[in-house]
């Protein structure tokens, strides 16, 4: 069963956040200096969230070499990100189509889609001056998203949402507060932690709200379906081509990578907040166990 989450009135929560995005919104085009001289002795990421981290690979790694395969982590994570906000824009227009214009709640959606434009430029642009390739998802991920806007709905709709929008914002709020990251980095995660805030807040009443009125085989179906998407974010969030950049072989070092206690602690950490949220409100069952488990976000 849902657990009672209190929620504010759709319309209050979505005027709220349209003033919000009226005076705290950024354009990357103009608040990041793309012409800044990157520091050649920052990592991309903190040391210890790279996905080699502890291992006999990483012992091997000169400094160098670390820092460079911190950068194209980095540009996986990014433009895997990239990846699931064309996603997103395409789920909340489906929505949008369907409801009315005039109301505050359409009118956020539409503003989180123009956010997202620009989150979607930025991370394009953050690969593209750092010299890293944008990776993006293994190739039966990408072409199983184009299928992912047609047959999510509701509940599981937003709840996917959530999923990608907290997992990443753990993870670089790790890295904007650490003064060791390269400071292009921590500006780009700066930016998108502030805005995700107010998109994090929409799809959670959402999500509490569509939950209230599922039955017991609709709550299933989204159980599931939440736990599907999850499995695959996770499995899209590193792309094995990244560790040709420091000479390894991919498919070793990223088998090494995905047997990383240290890796799968980031992962089980960076999903600490969104799962005992999903837990909340129903959307944590036995349909979705064995995919949570497989991701690594439940023990």
């Amino acid at each position: 069963m849902t657990r009672t989450v209190q929620v504010n009135d759709r319309e209050k929560t979505a005027s709220r956040l349209l003033s919000s995005s009226a005076k705290n919104s950024y354009d990357p085009e103009v608040d990041i200096d793309w012409q800044a001289p990157l520091a050649e002795d920052k990592p991309y990421l903190p040391l210890h969230r790279s996905t080699l981290y502890g291992t006999p690979l990483w012992e091997r790694l000169t400094e160098e070499q670390r820092i460079e395969l911190t950068k194209h982590e980095f540009a996986s994570i990014a433009s895997n990100g990239l990846w699931f906000e064309v996603l997103l824009m395409q789920m909340l227009l489906k929505d949008f189509y369907h409801r009315d214009p005039r109301t505050q709640h359409a009118q956020y959606a539409l503003t989180e889609v123009a956010d997202e434009c620009r989150h979607s430029t930025m991370f394009a642009k953050a690969c593209d001056r750092i010299g890293a390739p944008a990776y993006g998802p293994f190739r039966i991920l990408h072409e199983g998203g184009r299928i992912l806007p047609a047959v999510l709905k509701g509940p599981s709709a937003y709840a996917s949402i959530l999923v990608a929008e907290e997992i990443l914002d753990r993870i670089q709020r790790d890295q904007m507060f650490d003064e060791q990251v390269q400071p292009l980095v921590r500006m780009v995660n700066r930016i998108h932690v502030m805005e995700e805030a107010r998109h994090v807040t929409f799809a959670r009443e959402e999500v509490v709200r569509g939950m209230r009125e599922c039955n017991p085989a609709q709550r299933a179906y989204h159980q599931f379906m939440t736990s599907l998407v999850g499995y695959c974010i996770i499995k899209a969030l590193i792309n094995p081509d990244v560790y040709k950049a420091v000479g390894l072989r991919p498919a070793t070092a990223y088998r090494t990578a995905m047997e990383n206690p240290h890796w799968w602690e980031t992962i089980r950490w960076s999903g600490e907040k969104i799962m005992a949220f999903l837990d909340e409100v129903g959307l944590v069952g036995k349909p979705g166990m064995p995919l949570w488990r497989k991701a690594g976000l439940i023990g």
